[in-house]
């Protein structure tokens, strides 16, 4: 089993994640500071895997991981999309009445309003809200510095990994909350066997620039709409440098290979680089 590197620690909705797409407790899984280091880990052993966030149902996309797998050259192998349930967990013994402040990943505070306002509607003034850099670590470092008074966002998962109470499950404020997760292999290794492709291909992921000239893109969805691929997401990204100039990421999905391909080719010469990122089986 490929070792995963991951953004985040155990508990970690990465975590959990990169076990449910590669084997539960069996997969090795690297935890990294940043989705920088993510990258790095890859670079420096090949045969390690990569795991990001690529985008969420609420927040939108991480158009940033997109541009470390096009920099980095690396190839989407799967994807993984995860629901995002958090919870409120504190040290045993601690009540909602106790606390004082809540530590949790930005993202997490933004998915959980609703019910953080309905907490400060009750005890107002009460209880102040600290960006952390990640949920898993927010649970951890009250677990390890037995603060009292305090509660984390996080997982489950998180949860019992650190000996956390759970003071409320299913705080988040929309119940169809999922993240979407991308398996990543350098590129000069192959795919993992039995990862990614158990359906067999029917998704792919490219990146594609433009000439700056009038119904380019128009042009280029309009040969992909031909071949009958479903586009499933579509995304800008500034090219540095050029002004008004833009990388397009694409997500499409098909039920005939072949006419992917003949869609691809025929796209090409329209564009002024085009690179399929990955192909891949697509999580449903």
């Amino acid at each position: 089993m490929n070792n995963i590197a991951i953004q985040g620690i155990e508990g970690s909705y990465h975590a959990i994640a990169a076990r449910k797409l590669c084997g539960g407790d069996d997969a090795g899984i690297v935890c990294c500071r940043s989705f920088q280091d993510v990258a790095a880990a890859v670079n420096d052993n090949p045969e390690t895997l990569g795991l990001m966030a690529i985008e969420n149902t609420i927040a939108g996309s991480l158009l940033k991981n997109y541009e470390l797998i096009r920099k980095n050259q690396f190839i989407v192998c799967g994807e993984y999309k995860l629901r995002i349930s958090h919870c409120l967990a504190a040290l045993p013994g601690t009540e909602i009445i106790d606390l004082k402040e809540i530590d949790s990943h930005p993202m997490a505070f933004l998915q959980c309003e609703r019910f953080l306002e309905q907490l400060f509607a009750s005890q107002p003034d009460a209880v102040r809200i600290v960006e952390k850099d990640d949920t898993a670590s927010s649970a951890r470092w009250i677990s390890e510095n037995r603060l009292k008074g305090h509660a984390a966002i996080c997982s489950q998962d998180a949860a019992k990994i650190y000996g956390l109470n759970v003071l409320q499950s299913a705080i988040e404020t929309d119940k169809h909350n999922f993240t979407r997760f991308v398996l990543l292999h350098h590129r000069e290794t192959s795919a993992p066997e039995g990862l990614g492709l158990n359906g067999g291909r029917n998704k792919a992921s490219l990146v594609f620039s433009l000439p700056h000239s009038v119904g380019s893109l128009s042009q280029v969805l309009a040969i992909l709409s031909f071949y009958e691929m479903n586009l499933t997401k579509i995304e800008s990204f500034p090219v540095v440098g050029a002004e008004w100039e833009y990388f397009f990421y694409v997500d499409l999905t098909f039920k005939n290979y072949a006419r992917y391909e003949k869609a691809v080719a025929a796209a090409r010469p329209l564009t002024d680089e085009l690179t399929v990122l990955g192909e891949y089986t697509a999580n449903e």
